[in-house]
């Protein structure tokens, strides 16, 4: 794409040659136009054979070892850092189309890069390039009266496909994650970020390229548009898992379209519940952090529970309006908050709402048992916390809250992969199979059995 990464590519010709299993990559094969109308039966056509290519690029990224992807994950980073001018221009190009659209702030917030969040991308690649390879872990093994020695071991999973929408970073962070799996990847980014994921994927491709790996190992559909993601959503047996990524509706037209096996990642409708022991400086700090920090993502509090025998709700409420958030108060709360704090009465629709923006629901209780039975009632199964100086109550909302993160005495904003050590994250399933809460390295492995034997027969 650029000078630099031409001048990276031959300076890692001789490096390529001394990795272990190197073969020199294929060309990389050039999208076809978005221009030229297509036939379904052409979208399927096209799509199988960037599924087939990545099958084919799923091999050898399998075989290669970590210093090889951490390599790979190092030159991804230098190269955004060198294309950053490009990708920049681009997403300007996506981000004034999306307010001609008419595109939600939150949305918006998501679609907008700068030099911060792609200074934030590069320590996120470095990240994952000093984390273990998950590839090869040995889970448990045993060996068997008969002699017979087990192994269950991590894998990659093979193709990887995602479909995600307005959230440029996630091309980066699934493709890096995919890599570090040992994992091919094809990524559906959307329509509002077309322009800023086709330089992001060509900056990926290359900087692949650079040290040897294959190019295919990282391609897109977005070309095709919607066909080409239905397309995709029935590519049994050339994808092995389709991860989808975004709002509600997104998330339920994969599920239920889908011939792929998905891993759902989920909308996030966070509770926090202040119990009648909490710290009230504490509280201020984290619900104002939890609220306002960037309030468009989906670990961002949307309710918050407060027990009537708190003393905390002035100060809390009065922060949070400070800041500019907007109170969806039940009856309780709006009788007990200072005449100066202005709220609007709740309803049953508040509750259920992952608002992804300054607005927040807030709800009186009279006990732990009823902020339970309300967060089993409206919760998405993402994250909930608890802020409390009373061990006992804190353990009672461990163990009785099913969500797939649950914090104590922090702020929602940890139910990160990046935050929790990851290095970043492909999502936050909130399923229970396979997969559950932030989706690192790990997850996008599998696991196969090995057994060694000498000459066993079974009886």
């Amino acid at each position: 794409m650029t000078e630099a990464l031409i001048h990276q590519t031959a300076e890692n010709s001789g490096d390529t040659a001394a990795a272990p299993g190197a073969q020199q990559p294929a060309p990389a094969a050039a999208p076809e136009s978005a221009n030229v109308p297509l036939s379904g039966a052409d979208v399927e056509a096209a799509v199988h054979a960037i599924a087939d290519r990545s099958r084919h690029a799923a091999r050898r990224i399998a075989m290669a070892n970590r210093a090889w992807k951490d390599r790979a994950l190092r030159a991804v980073g230098v190269a955004l850092q060198e294309n950053s001018k490009a990708i920049l221009a681009a997403n300007a190009r996506d981000v004034a189309t999306g307010k001609a659209n008419g595109t939600s702030t939150a949305l918006l917030d998501r679609l907008t890069l700068n030099e911060t969040r792609i200074a934030g991308l590069v320590a996120a690649l470095e990240n994952l390039a000093n984390l273990p390879d998950p590839v090869g872990n040995v889970v448990r093994g045993q060996t068997l009266p008969n002699g017979l020695r087990l192994r269950q071991v991590n894998v990659p999973m093979g193709v990887v496909a995602a479909i995600y929408e307005a959230r440029p970073n996630v091309t980066v962070d699934i493709a890096g994650l995919a890599l570090k799996s040992g994992n091919a990847v094809i990524l559906r980014g959307g329509s509002a970020a077309e322009a800023t994921n086709e330089v992001l994927v060509q900056v990926l491709r290359e900087a692949l390229e650079s040290v040897g790996l294959p190019a295919d190992a990282v391609q897109t559909v977005d070309q095709y548009g919607r066909a080409g993601a239905n397309v995709l959503m029935r590519a049994r047996g050339r994808v092995d898992v389709l991860i989808p990524r975004g709002g509600r509706d997104l998330i339920q037209t994969v599920v239920t379209n889908s011939a792929v096996p998905v891993i759902e990642t989920g909308e996030g409708n966070v509770h926090i519940f202040i119990d009648e022991s909490a710290n009230e400086d504490m509280a201020v700090e984290i619900l104002l952090n939890a609220k306002t920090q960037r309030p468009s993502v989906c670990n961002t509090v949307e309710t918050l529970l407060v027990h009537s025998g708190s003393s905390v709700l002035p100060a809390v409420a009065a922060a949070l309006s400070k800041a500019g958030v907007r109170l969806h108060a039940d009856e309780r709360i709006r009788a007990a908050l200072p005449a100066s704090i202005e709220s609007q009465p709740a309803t049953d629709e508040d509750w259920g709402t992952e608002y992804m923006n300054l607005d927040l629901a807030v709800a009186m209780v009279d006990s732990l048992d009823e902020a339970v039975k309300h967060i089993r009632t409206w919760s998405t199964g993402h994250t909930e916390a608890i802020l409390t100086n009373d061990l006992s109550n804190a353990e009672r909302f461990i163990a009785e809250v099913d969500s797939a993160a649950v914090i104590v005495n922090a702020s929602t904003r940890f139910t990160d992969g990046g935050e929790l050590g990851l290095g970043a994250e492909v999502g936050i399933s909130t399923q229970k199979l396979h997969a559950r809460g932030p989706m690192g390295l790990t997850e996008l492995t599998t696991t196969k059995w090995i057994v060694q034997g000498e000459g066993q027969v079974r009886g």
